[in-house]
């Protein structure tokens, strides 16, 4: 077992299959020793975990929930590096994560949102978790997804 299926499993998480891309375009490229991942959406067994614009108040999706949702999106962008590199354990250190956020107009919490995201790097790989980052408000997103995140990993040479 590698060192990233170790702590995986100590924090009872499994990296999901590779979501299909739902347009013209691969889930992850390797350029050099870096691995791009495409905008990966919350998908769980083929459906959206979640879906509309996140905020506070009826008809929307909590804060709280979102920051969930960029839990799952971060799984799925490293099902898609793995796909492209073979072993998480390839990874050197997350070099950027930018995430992107369906919100209603009042919504400003973006960051606190995108914490999802950073935080479970940060449990999966430590130190070499800590990244540069953006989460960026949007109007929509595919599918009516609440948030997408995209991953820069560096490659041990």
């Amino acid at each position: 077992m590698s060192q990233v299926e170790v702590r995986l499993a100590e924090l009872g998480i499994e990296i999901p299959e590779v979501a299909v891309p739902v347009a013209s375009y691969v889930p992850a490229v390797v350029s050099g020793n870096f691995v791009y991942t495409s905008g990966q959406l919350p998908f769980v067994g083929g459906s959206l975990r979640a879906i509309g614009k996140v905020g506070e108040g009826p008809g929307l999706v909590d804060p709280a929930e979102a920051k969930e949702v960029a839990r799952i999106c971060v799984l799925n962008a490293l099902a898609a590096a793995q796909s492209a590199i073979g072993s998480l354990d390839r990874i050197a250190r997350v070099v950027k994560v930018t995430g992107f956020v369906a919100s209603d107009p009042a919504f400003t919490g973006q960051p606190m949102v995108i914490n999802g995201a950073s935080e479970l790097l940060g449990e999966i790989f430590g130190d070499e978790g800590s990244h540069a980052r953006s989460a960026v408000g949007v109007a929509v997103l595919p599918l009516d997804s609440p948030v997408e995140v995209e991953l820069i990993l560096e490659l041990h040479s």
